[in-house]
């Protein structure tokens, strides 16, 4: 039996006590797991009415083990056992969890920065299978890796048909192309949203082509499907969305630390989960990613708006009787359980505090925004957008909306602007790179130094991945944050076979329309653009090292 506890501390355990008897009563769980649509209220019905199959998922996703292994096997005995998967959100960062954990090898193209592009197109493709994955396939950036890999089969003289697997809703436009092109397709739920998305196709076609049991997961999932449907004051589903979203007043930070929970970059997949589903209507919790072999309070000077939420390995009771020790924190949760049994609870504890903050959290109403904006910049051909305030070396200073002072004049002082503008006791900073996120990967760590540097938050994303994400609390969630945006001058640029632009410009358009989005509802906006890449780096690390 998988083991699935979680245990509040301090504020959390305050907010437990008070809002769990609620749900309970009114049947939270049980009408969750029935698919009842007015959970969340008559604005939100309709939404929720098409969103609620994840519920079910453990067992109506059985018919898809047995294709996958088909599809898996037919793949190996031609000589090929690299998968690539193109696809954002929700698409993508299930199966990377999954794979992780499982140790399994899956290349994740969640980017449109051209270099980034280049490397998983040109690495191996005669071993290579990809996997398209998008709910409607309007998905701009999965449609350009598609396009990228159809014209780098076709150009090896090997038959695109034969190497690319599509996953998407039946009856989309991209099922109905990919179908009459003679493409392999796999039909996901349509009524499970991209989020929520886990035990669908989306999670599970790339995940078991790159060999991990996904009956299995599909086991650990099943065997607390029961136990997170109870009307019970001990459903570890209920427990902890009261703990996340029941603090009184609301402690809106969920800083993420894991201690050996053995689920690799589970707290990135939640990262989504949770943001985008409940960072709208100026409210919402936002989830920050501790960096490894940092405290989750390190550094912080106040930490009365946050909740610490630890991810810890299944253990026995310790001889004092502690299960883990509370390392300081005025509120915080603990969290065990197998990777298939928290893929089901952290979906219903997000669909729970959705309730309990009082908003919809199965809608995305200003990710739609930004996405826009993009399309706009690349239609009046504007590049990268707004003009730069100031250029300091190989680095240009853009400042959206009027904040900058006038009389700052280098990149050291547009960066202590920024900053300056953070509220000491309720702000984050947000660090948004539209780079290439594997061959820069080291740049996340300069978290630690900026956490120290202004003692709050700090949350780091990749765009354009971070835009499936967190962009919605960004936009939608209170104002609260600041946002320093890094782009670079690609070392190579990429056409977008079939198109009129190019990767470059696409990641350019991308990062502009955000900022632009962002500026519009009044959040202090910093662009640092890199006309040299590594040079700009270079520079880069004098302001803000890592």
């Amino acid at each position: 039996m998988t083991a699935l506890t979680v245990e509040a501390l301090g504020a959390a355990a305050d907010a437990v006590e008070r809002h769990l008897p609620d749900l309970v009563q009114e049947r939270f769980a049980s009408r969750l797991f029935a698919q009842d649509a007015q959970l969340w209220g008559p604005e939100a019905q309709e939404e929720a009415a098409k969103r609620l199959a994840w519920v079910g998922l453990p067992r109506t996703s059985r018919p898809l083990v047995g294709e996958i292994a088909a599809l898996r096997e037919e793949l190996r005995e031609r000589g090929v056992d690299r998968v690539v998967l193109c696809g954002m959100g929700g698409s993508s960062l299930a199966p990377e969890v999954i794979c992780a954990t499982a140790g399994r090898p899956l290349v994740v193209l969640d980017s449109s920065d051209p270099d980034m592009v280049r490397a998983a197109v040109q690495e191996d493709l005669e071993r290579t299978v990809v996997v398209v994955s998008s709910k409607s396939g309007s998905t701009l950036e999965t449609d350009s890796q598609r396009r990228a890999f159809v014209q780098a089969f076709t150009d090896a003289g090997i038959d695109p048909t034969e190497r690319v697997v599509i996953v998407t809703d039946p009856g989309s436009p991209l099922d109905t192309q990919s179908r009459e092109g003679g493409y392999r397709v796999v039909n996901a739920d349509p009524d499970v949203g991209g989020r929520y998305s886990a035990l669908t196709a989306f999670g599970l076609v790339p995940s078991g082509l790159a060999g991990v049991d996904v009956g299995a997961l599909l086991d650990e999932a099943e065997e607390v499907a029961d136990l997170l449907a109870e009307d019970d004051s001990g459903n570890p589903g209920l427990r902890l969305a009261a703990a996340l979203a029941g603090t009184e007043p609301l402690r809106d930070k969920l800083l993420f630390t894991d201690v050996g929970s053995g689920i690799v970059g589970l707290a990135d997949w939640a990262e989504q989960l949770i943001a985008e589903s409940t960072g709208k209507s100026g409210t919402g919790v936002l989830p920050v990613v501790t960096p490894a072999g940092a405290g989750p309070t390190e550094g912080l000077t106040d930490t009365s708006d946050c909740t610490v939420v630890v991810l810890a390995p299944d253990v026995e009771e310790s001889d004092d009787g502690e299960r883990l020790p509370n390392g300081g924190a005025e509120s915080q949760v603990n969290v065990t359980g197998s990777l298939g049994a928290q893929l089901l609870l952290w979906e219903v504890a997000t669909a729970a505090a959705g309730r309990l903050l009082g908003i919809n959290p199965f809608d995305q109403p200003d990710v739609e925004s930004a996405k826009e904006a993009a399309r706009q910049i690349m239609a009046e051909g504007a590049g990268s957008g707004e003009a730069a305030a100031l250029a300091d070396g190989v680095v240009e200073v853009r400042a959206l909306g009027g904040w900058l002072p006038d009389d700052v004049t280098d990149l050291a002082g547009a960066v202590q602007a920024l900053l300056g503008q953070l509220d000491p006791q309720r702000g984050y900073l947000a660090v948004m790179a539209y780079l290439d996120r594997l061959h820069l990967a080291d740049l996340t760590g300069m978290q630690p130094g900026l956490v120290g540097r202004t003692g709050r938050p700090v949350t780091f994303g990749w765009g354009p991945r971070f835009l499936h994400s967190t962009g919605q609390y960004h936009k939608g969630g209170p104002a609260q944050g600041v946002y320093l945006q890094v782009t670079a001058a690609p070392v190579q640029d990429l056409p977008v076979p079939g198109k009129d632009y190019t990767f470059g410009e696409f990641i350019a358009a991308q990062a502009a329309g955000d900022a632009r989005v962002l500026a519009e509802h009044e959040r202090p906006v910093l662009r640092l653009h890199l006309t040299e890449r590594d040079a700009g780096l270079e520079q880069l690390r004098q302001v803000l090292p890592w």
